[in-house]
């Protein structure tokens, strides 16, 4: 996921702004981490470079 994605992406349950904690890296993209909701604090996995933006209860387990 490219960094800059963080302006145009929201929290699907209350649309408010995510903040990036990156746990691997590769040059400018995260391919590891997650983003978590500044309002309701619910949690978003970016595995391989991709963020899973489905709210909790469509996630498979």
């Amino acid at each position: 996921m490219q960094e800059s994605l963080l302006d145009i992406v929201c929290c699907p349950l209350d649309k408010s702004d995510l903040e990036l904690e990156a746990i691997r890296r590769d040059d400018d993209e995260v391919l590891e981490g997650r983003l978590v909701c500044t309002e309701c604090s619910e949690e978003y996995p970016i595995e391989d470079g991709i963020p899973n933006l489905l709210p909790p209860d469509m996630r498979e387990a």
